[in-house]
């Protein structure tokens, strides 16, 4: 039960002009934490503005942890005293007097957030934006200040992201025209052959194309184990960092939206205190200040998509950083691994059939007869091995035809053989 502890004071001669919202009644017990504080600062009250309002409630305090009372609602009521008429120094003491715990009769101010969003607002945030991308001396000669944009570390990820993008698609395109150009030396593998008049020249030029052919199939199967390492550092370049990017710049955004409010109630502030000093009536402060009370509302709800933000940012900047020294540490590891493993399989096959030195009688012939180029020597086991690579791999490498002119059309026919295999293999990644 409120007591009427004052007389209706005469002095507020303007009734309430709420702007269309409504308010609704209502009351909650705060406990108080150790310092005797709920954790609410007061705006209003006697000589100038007939309601007392609450202007901010601060994080991690009883009334924030309560839930129930926000920024703009009216106080009408401590302990169950009413409070109309009464200076906000007075209702602070009032809340402070007591012990453990307080009562609150509150007003609660229904209004939308959007409805302060105003034009003033928009070009608030158009300025924000301006000082960010503009230099400190430029700043400063405009006499606009920079200090809260250049002191944010979140914004100056965007720079280092920009730089990892800009080192993976180093990489990928390093790995794409490394992967392209061990193809084409494996096309040179599969043609090495020769026939020789006498039959043991000849036998061993026939052990040295094949396994030069054996070379070419074992360098397939590293292309196909390094294959994966280029789609997942496009994973890293195309997904994580664009939405790591974007969620910084939605966090920018929320950033000048909350600034903006901020000194939109600074200049309220200002203007009221202006009155103040020459002793005037202002008619939004008279009549309630239910245009103040609304942009701390929006304010509020502004900081708290702006803490949110914050926090996703950091989280998700956190695990960028792992991905980004984990997915290099990885895919070296495994370009390393495919690269040792061919190298040896390759030794392997060298020493198990040595055809060094090739001894051939120069007396009989000094001259050796090379294929037709058209025609393989191991045409037979050619087609056999291509029928099983048809089946085998038939999307090996997309893409890895980077930047590379159209052929003309002197370009020979094996040229051509070759680029069909390729595509044929799927050599072609992006």
């Amino acid at each position: 039960m409120i007591d009427n502890a004052t007389d209706e004071d005469d002095s507020f001669l303007f009734e309430e002009d709420k702007m269309g919202m409504t308010v609704t009644s209502g009351s909650i017990t705060i406990e108080k934490d150790e310092s005797n504080l709920i954790g609410i600062s007061i705006g209003g009250g006697a000589p100038h503005c007939p309601c007392l309002y609450i202007v901010q409630i601060f994080d991690n305090t009883p009334a924030a942890k309560s839930g129930v009372l926000q920024s703009g609602d009216e106080i009408t009521g401590v302990n169950g005293t009413l409070v109309k008429g009464k200076t906000k120094v007075e209702v602070a003491k009032m809340i402070q007097n007591s012990k453990e715990k307080v009562v609150i009769n509150y007003n609660k101010l229904h209004a939308d957030p959007k409805q302060g969003k105003s034009l003033d607002i928009v070009l608030k945030k158009v300025k924000h934006r301006m000082v960010e991308n503009m230099s400190s001396a430029t700043a400063d000669a405009l006499g606009l200040s920079r200090a809260i944009l250049c002191n944010d570390s979140l914004i100056k990820k965007m720079e280092e992201l920009e730089k990892i993008e800009c080192m993976f698609k180093g990489i990928v395109e390093h790995g794409r025209h490394m992967l392209k150009a061990y193809l084409d030396m494996c096309y040179v593998y599969k043609e090495v052959g020769v026939r020789e008049p006498q039959p043991q020249a000849s036998e061993t030029f026939t052990k040295f194309g094949e396994i030069h052919r054996n070379i070419e199939k074992n360098g397939i199967e590293m292309l196909h184990s390094v294959k994966p390492m280029l789609s997942d550092l496009n994973t890293f370049l195309n997904k994580a960092v664009p939405d790591t990017k974007l969620t910084i710049r939605k966090y920018a955004d929320v950033k000048f939206e909350y600034l903006s409010y901020c000194l939109k109630v600074k200049e309220m502030d200002d203007e009221e205190y202006t009155y103040q000093a020459l002793q005037e009536p202002l008619y939004r402060v008279e009549t309630g200040n239910y245009e103040y009370r609304l942009i701390l509302r929006s304010r509020q709800d502004a900081r708290a998509r702006f803490a949110k933000l914050r926090s996703d940012v950091l989280v998700k900047l956190e695990l960028l950083d792992q991905k980004h020294v984990q997915d290099v540490v990885q895919q070296l590891q495994r370009l390393i691994a495919a690269l040792a493993k061919h190298y040896t399989e390759c030794c392997e096959l060298m020493k198990e059939k040595p055809v060094f030195p090739i001894e051939f009688d120069l007396s009989t012939s000094c001259t050796f007869t090379y294929p037709d180029p058209l025609v393989s020597p191991y045409q037979d086991q050619e087609d056999e091995d291509e029928e099983t690579a048809e089946e085998a791999i038939p999307e090996l490498i997309q893409g890895l035809n980077v930047g590379e002119p159209q052929q003309t059309a002197n370009t020979t026919d094996t040229n051509k053989s070759n680029c069909a295999e390729a595509d044929l293999l799927g050599l072609n990644l992006f």
